[in-house]
């Protein structure tokens, strides 16, 4: 007896947006530092639901989206946000667990300084 194998595709089991959520949020948490799991995940998303009409929706061809979320994709960050809005996402950033001190604040150039009268 012989056995079958098929290609596994994570697309085929995001059916509902808590899904869809969750899975990105893993992936955002796994991805080595370099967006790639990222990416993928986006591309995973969009297959899983309709590609065509999101590509639409974001103001890109669904070929200029497949090649943007494809492995050798660099999408903009315009793009991902644009995607995310699409998808009923936000995107949030919080501090991670590496960082003890919270980043000192930005500095102003100085201004001139008042003269005494």
């Amino acid at each position: 007896m012989s056995e079958r194998v098929t290609r596994w595709d994570s697309a085929d089991y995001l059916d509902t947006e808590e899904d869809i959520r969750l899975y990105l949020q893993a992936c955002i948490e796994e991805d080595p530092g370099d967006g790639a799991l990222i990416r993928s995940a986006l591309g995973d998303i969009s297959r899983a639901r309709n590609f065509s009409a999101l590509a639409r929706e974001v103001g890109v061809s669904r070929e200029g989206l497949r090649k943007a979320l494809g492995p050798d994709g660099n999408p903009s960050f315009a793009l991902v946000l644009k995607m995310s809005r699409a998808l009923g996402l936000h995107l949030t950033l919080t501090p991670g667990s590496g960082h003890a001190e919270p980043p000192m604040p930005c500095a102003t150039a100085p201004g001139p300084t008042p003269s005494a009268p």
